[in-house]
């Protein structure tokens, strides 16, 4: 009976240390390159959400460990060099800057709408992998929303002679290549941006929704990779 209790007592020690282990992942100035692609023509003001400042993801893996995943201020950094390989003049807002002094022919909102992770704890295999799914807003000068464009990134390291945090780090800065990657080919033909040109005139669309307001957009989204 003795021997009992001193195994309970035992595995339930046991039981809370590893449920206090974590895991921390930091990612510091990712190696993300800028793309060498022709710019489009276009003045863009762009507004960043506050997370992506120090966007913080936390989960707690049932058999492994608590971990945070710290992307910091990457998605800014990301999207301030993929816009500057994409359009001619790029000017970044804060919070509560107004728009109405300005000249523009774009204005974009990104977001993180969704991000996911699996070590191989949970997908039995030998590798780590990220998921990302970005969101862009596209309005024009006159504050029409022209399109919601859902980006689904996606990024894998095998596992080896680095951690499982510094793998989970690779991971993490293949899907913004990959999130780079994808915006900077497709973005255009996915939303017609560039026919927001003050060059070109007024763009022809159908007013969908304003700068602040939530509404059905002139695109149709595209399916995510991510799951629900």
């Amino acid at each position: 009976m003795t021997k009992n209790i001193r195994i309970a007592a035992v595995s339930i020690l046991l039981a809370l240390g590893t449920s206090g282990c974590s895991s921390q992942v930091e990612l510091v100035n990712p190696n993300i390159p800028k793309l060498l692609i022709e710019k489009i023509p276009l003045t863009v003001v762009v507004k960043y959400p506050d997370n992506f400042n120090h966007y913080v993801y936390e989960e707690d893996v049932i058999g492994d460990s608590n971990w945070t995943i710290d992307l910091g201020g990457a998605n800014k950094t990301m999207f301030n060099n993929l816009f500057g390989s994409m359009f001619t003049s790029v000017k970044v807002i804060e919070e509560g800057e107004s728009l109405d002094d300005l000249q523009f022919d774009a204005y974009i909102e990104p977001s993180i709408e969704k991000f996911e992770f699996a070590i191989p704890a949970q997908s039995r295999t030998k590798s780590y992998a990220v998921w990302i799914r970005y969101r862009l807003k596209v309005f024009d000068a006159n504050g029409v929303q022209i399109s919601n464009w859902p980006v689904s990134a996606y990024g894998k390291q095998m596992g080896g002679k680095m951690n499982g945090a510094d793998t989970i780090k690779k991971a993490a800065v293949l899907a913004m290549r990959d999130a780079t990657a994808v915006i900077g080919i497709q973005m255009d033909k996915a939303t017609g941006v560039s026919k927001l040109s003050s060059a070109h005139g007024p763009a022809e669309t159908t007013p969908a929704s304003t700068v602040g307001e939530s509404a059905k957009t002139v695109s149709t989204d595209e399916e995510s990779a991510i799951s629900e």
